[in-house]
């Protein structure tokens, strides 16, 4: 690689930060819950945000093509997917475009399937739809062909669809797990999905970020009636570490889908923002070089992780993902009792996402951000040790 992009600021410059993470604990605690990077942003976005604020450039959004075709030209590039550029539609971020297509797909009272333990605001948009939440709990499976330590529950997935499920929400790659989704899987979850006459809505935010160990396989990319049954939601945000500037995109690949989706509200569209749509541009267009950087950092702290854990906690269970920057750490040997996540803030200054929010299966897990310093995330682990 070239001269390298990413040089992560120093703890005291992060600690500058606005925004949720870094203004969410005092500064004696270490904090490494939300899910965003301490990375610098990528030259080709901050350029376009330099350069629009520079000229008053900060109006509503409007027509802007640009969010179709850059996509499609990084699906192709990536996962060899063929999106067609009209079929892209944006919206303010992931969470409100799944609560839109709730709302076109069910009404209240409607049975929503999902896989616990999952990204936590899961439960948010479906108790903001009203929906019935139908959950199959994926099962702790140490053998894992993956190596993820969790397995579906093929026949409780089935078990639900027969139950009258209206949409099945699916989050690939998985979040906390780092999971990514094999063929088999989606072919099996597409058929069920054609047999049950089910919708599937596929949360795709941390695809960019597979390792290359992993093959992402976008679900509208599957085959025909996978197509025909679902829709993809996802953004730059987290691949490039933009998610406060408020842009999603909503994927479909049939016309008909694409029709079905005139439902959503004009609105929907004009609650983006307008910097976040051309960083959005920016990012698929001209960012891949810095993506490509990130997962370098990414991998080499993954195994990190595990390598602090084997020297310095071993009592800690850890499966090594195969996307993003999410660890998902099994502490139940170390008897922090009911919410080991905030035993750790207490006893060791340190703070994760407290695994029980995540679903019931999670109580005795946390998740830890690796999107940051290797010396940071050593002194996180040292700090764990030093306080057991």
């Amino acid at each position: 690689m070239s001269e390298q992009q990413i040089k992560i600021p120093s703890l005291a410059d992060l600690q500058t930060h606005r925004s949720e993470k870094w203004r969410g604990f005092t500064h004696d605690i270490l904090p490494l819950p939300v899910a965003e990077m301490d990375f610098p942003v990528a030259a080709p976005i901050r350029e376009i945000l330099a350069e629009m604020v520079a000229i008053s450039d900060l109006g509503y959004l409007g027509p802007i093509p640009e969010l179709g075709t850059s996509f499609a030209g990084f699906a192709k590039r990536r996962w060899n997917w063929s999106v067609n550029p009209q079929y892209v539609r944006a919206a303010t971020d992931v969470g409100v475009a799944v609560v839109e297509l709730l709302r076109v797909f069910t009404k209240a009272g409607d049975k929503v399937l999902f896989s616990s333990p999952v990204y936590q605001n899961f439960y948010t948009w479906m108790r903001e739809t009203k929906v019935e939440m139908v959950d199959v709990p994926l099962k702790v499976d140490p053998a894992a062909a993956d190596g993820t330590g969790w397995s579906h529950d093929w026949a409780g997935i089935e078990a639900a669809y027969k139950t009258g499920i209206v949409v099945h929400l699916l989050c690939s790659p998985h979040n906390p797990f780092g999971k990514v989704y094999t063929r088999e899987d989606l072919e099996r979850i597409t058929a069920l999905a054609k047999q049950y006459k089910v919708i599937v809505i596929s949360d795709e935010i941390h695809a960019p970020l597979t390792f290359k160990e992993a093959e992402f396989i976008p679900f509208l990319s599957l085959n025909e009636d996978a197509a025909n049954v679902g829709v993809a939601v996802t953004a730059a945000s987290k691949g490039w570490n933009i998610a406060g500037l408020k842009c999603a995109i909503i994927v479909s690949q049939t016309q008909v889908m694409h029709e079905k989706l005139n439902e959503l509200p004009p609105a929907l569209h004009y609650r983006a923002s307008l910097l976040g749509a051309f960083a959005t541009v920016a990012a698929f267009e001209r960012g891949e070089a810095w993506l490509d950087e990130a997962i370098e950092i990414l991998d080499q702290n993954r195994k990190l992780i595990a390598n602090l854990i084997s020297s310095r906690v071993p009592a800690i269970g850890y499966h090594v993902p195969q996307a993003s920057y999410l660890a998902w750490l099994d502490l139940s040997k170390l008897n922090l009792g009911e919410d080991p996540g905030l035993a750790l803030i207490e006893k060791a200054k340190v703070a994760f996402n407290s695994g029980h929010i995540y679903g019931p299966l999670g109580k005795d897990y946390v998740r830890l951000n690796f999107a940051t310093s290797p010396a940071i995330i050593t002194e996180a682990i040292e700090r764990i040790a030093r306080a057991l």
